[in-house]
């Protein structure tokens, strides 16, 4: 493969990863007024460590385990924050 089409195969991941995160995102707002519904708190770390691990576990490189966790916290954290902000209905 060329550089170019390599790039291009990038930009097409780059594209489905976008869709991908717009997605969760989209299901972690459902999650969030079915919380809001019945009382219960945005932040869930034993859900966010069942997250990690099983993301670490899946992994099969090039990227490290730390380096997937450390994504998947970044995705989570502006999940919840989304969740916090939709759900407090100042958006």
């Amino acid at each position: 493969m060329t550089i170019d089409e390599i790039r291009a195969e990038i930009d097409r991941l780059d594209s489905e990863l976008l869709r991908i995160f717009n997605e969760r995102a989209s299901l972690a707002l459902r999650i969030g007024e079915i919380k809001k519904g019945l009382d219960l708190p945005v932040y869930d770390p034993a859900r966010e460590k069942r997250i990690f691990q099983r993301m670490a576990s899946e992994n099969q490189g090039p990227l490290d385990d730390q380096a997937i966790v450390r994504l998947f916290e970044r995705v989570i954290d502006e999940s919840r924050r989304l969740e916090r902000i939709m759900t407090r209905g100042d958006h």
